[in-house]
């Protein structure tokens, strides 16, 4: 997304500053001082996925993004400040902004008090409006976990490389380079073949254990969290068997590069192996989920509209997982806030409740507000079956 694209609109009271290329789509400090906002009035803070791999077409993004800020209108009874923040979110996402590298958005608005912030995330996020005294910042805080520094470690017989990357750029690199075997390999005094075969084999070993030793000290000085490897598959193999036992904990799989790999070459292999990544995640919960639903005791997950609709109600939810696109008819009591499949009495209070358009979008808001985990999964038959949401439970 251009600099343009991101401010558009944006006054010079604006509380943060952009990014710097290449940097975390806002760092630590940043947050925190979005955290100390306060304001007598409202702030809005809006997640959005815009998401090109299924929200492909400009009509698919305009009628999700409509459909998420009319709930919102409806929701603020009227307040001028709230549908004055709702308008300029409107006009910011109307404007044609670049969705290059660009699946998610967390959006910050208090006209009023000189507050908007726009967050370009390389990730998915869930669809959701929230108004508050200060800005909704658990999405954001996921999403940012979620999207860590990934270590690519690139091997062959004679050279190694170890980069880092962070948000889709190059943040670290180490490299041994030079022909090793020309060095420490002089064919012509070799006596014999088993005396090349040794040599190459020696050579081989002392390889694999720079490789391990280079993956091991860049990740303790830079903290990446992911590890993947590039190179012949049987030089790969004794380097996977070499890697300290933390490394192994992390370590993805292999990529289809080797050390002379281009920038270009290696950040579309980066950005293959973070969805795998993330997919791999998605489908480890989901699995998790579909273990432990159909527990008699019910205390470790539920699966199906109404038990997380209940999950919900009390307060028993840490991780929320939503098929895309999911959405379906409910009721939302007034009074006590309790979401249900049927209505009209509330289950929790007993109060008529009121019927909402979509009671899914809902749901997400409420694990937000909670500050669970919540996975909007692409493609994910398992959790289809499942009846497209499910929960993981606290207790």
């Amino acid at each position: 997304m251009s600099r343009d694209a991101r401010t558009v609109g944006a006054p010079s009271s604006s509380v943060l500053d952009e990014p710097a290329t290449g940097a975390a789509p806002i760092t630590r400090e940043e947050l925190h001082q979005l955290a100390r906002h306060r304001a007598a009035t409202p702030t809005t803070s809006c997640y959005l996925d815009v998401d090109g791999r299924h929200l492909i077409r400009p009509q698919d993004l305009t009628r999700s993004v409509d459909g998420v800020l009319r709930r919102a209108r409806a929701r603020a009874g009227g307040d001028p400040s709230r549908l004055e923040d709702l308008d300029r979110i409107d006009a910011y996402l109307h404007s044609g902004f670049d969705r290059t590298g660009v699946r998610g958005l967390a959006i910050f608005a208090n006209e009023a008090a000189g507050l908007w912030k726009v967050v370009p995330l390389p990730c998915s996020v869930p669809n959701h409006v929230s108004v508050g005294e200060s800005p909704l910042l658990g999405p954001l805080e996921v999403a940012l976990a979620d999207h860590e520094p990934i270590g690519v470690l690139l091997v062959d017989k004679a050279r190694l490389r170890m980069l880092v990357f962070s948000w889709g750029e190059l943040r670290e690199q180490e490299e041994l380079a030079g022909d090793l075997l020309a060095n420490d390999f002089d064919v012509s005094n070799s006596r014999d073949e088993a005396h090349l075969d040794g040599r190459a084999n020696e050579l081989h070993d002392r390889q694999v254990r720079l490789a391990a030793r280079a993956a091991f000290e860049v990740q303790a000085r830079s903290g990446f969290r992911r590890l993947v490897i590039g190179g012949p598959d049987h030089l790969v193999a004794d380097v996977e068997r070499n890697l300290h036992p933390y490394l192994r904990k992390i370590y993805h799989g292999r990529i289809d590069l080797g050390p002379g790999a281009g920038h270009d070459e290696l950040r579309r292999a980066v950005d293959v192996a973070e969805a795998e990544i993330a997919r791999a995640l998605q489908a480890a919960a989901v699995d998790r989920l579909r273990d432990v639903a159909g527990r008699p005791d019910g205390r470790s997950g539920v699966a199906g509209l109404g038990p997380v609709l209940h999950a919900l109600a009390t307060h028993r939810v840490d991780r929320l997982l939503v098929s895309s696109g999911y959405e379906a008819a409910g009721w939302r009591c007034p009074a006590c806030a309790t979401l249900a499949e049927c209505g009209p009495t509330c289950p929790g209070c007993g109060q008529t409740m009121r019927p909402v358009e979509d009671v899914v979008s809902e749901a997400v808001d409420a694990a937000a507000a909670e500050r669970a985990h919540i996975d909007v999964c692409v493609g994910n038959a398992d959790l289809d079956v499942l009846g497209r949401i499910g929960a993981l439970l606290r207790y």
